[in-house]
């Protein structure tokens, strides 16, 4: 029995049916209102029909889904952003736990990420995520972008310039945090250093990644080993030394 309701917004009329016709077949969940071609019929749809989840295609012609979603306020609906966009604004979704489709819509993706809309909707997770996708898209400095850390009994949103460093434990990560803080994340390191890694953050070992901005020295071996602003000591691998340095020596 369908039990989200939902509108489809994009500028591509063979776009929009096919998202439509997957989401028939593939999504009984979903009871769609209505389909859109433009940020301004978007508008009007959802504050007519207040859906629980949108649809959204970023790059259209006439107004992206950030101008959409920056003059509205506080966002009440769930969001599955659907884009060929770069690399880069995917490390964006990922740091803010948003749920994005690649175009050609896989089917696979599409079900994972319903099923995480309903998840939340169900447990009445009140974060914006794509508040946060926005915020982050638009600071200038990396330190003040926002990372959410998701938790068995919700999410975490922390500020990158509070974590320290981060563990690798089994299949999980443990983030350490400025303040003397832990928390231990349901992901693996693999997924955070490709997520941070243009933010400041550095895998210098495959047990850790860490914060260059509390790194304060650096001693020689093999490998060598760092010094963060706390006191803690962490191995350096061989293999990830000459990196390590050429990242602090030029600042990046």
């Amino acid at each position: 029995m369908s039990n989200i309701t939902a509108i489809i917004v994009d500028d591509e009329q063979d776009s929009r049916e096919s998202l439509q016709n997957y989401i028939g077949k593939y999504c009984p969940q979903i009871s769609l209102l209505a389909t859109c071609e433009d940020i301004h019929e978007a508008k009007a749809a959802i504050l007519k029909k207040a859906p629980d989840l949108v649809f959204l295609d970023i790059e259209m012609p006439r107004g992206n889904a950030f101008d959409l979603l920056e003059s509205w306020g506080e966002i009440n609906f769930e969001i599955i952003f659907v884009t060929a966009f770069s690399q880069y604004a995917i490390q964006a979704f990922n740091l803010s736990a948003a749920h994005y489709l690649l175009k050609p819509v896989d089917i696979e993706e599409l079900e994972k990420a319903v099923d995480s809309v309903a998840q939340r909707i169900m447990q009445k997770d009140k974060i914006s995520h794509a508040q946060i996708l926005i915020d982050n898209m638009s600071v200038i400095t990396s330190q003040n972008r926002k990372l959410v850390l998701p938790l068995m009994e919700g999410f975490d949103v922390v500020k990158m310039a509070e974590i320290m460093y981060c563990e690798a434990q089994d299949n999980f990560t443990c983030f350490y945090f400025k303040n003397g803080k832990k928390s231990l994340i349901c992901r693996n390191l693999k997924f955070y250093e490709s997520a941070l890694s243009e933010f400041g953050f550095c895998r210098i070992h495959r047990s850790y990644i860490v914060n260059l901005e509390y790194v304060t020295r650096y001693i020689k071996g093999k490998g060598g080993t760092i010094v963060l602003e706390n006191g803690t000591e962490l191995i350096v691998s061989s293999t990830k030394k000459t990196e390590l340095l050429r990242r602090i020596k030029s600042g990046s």
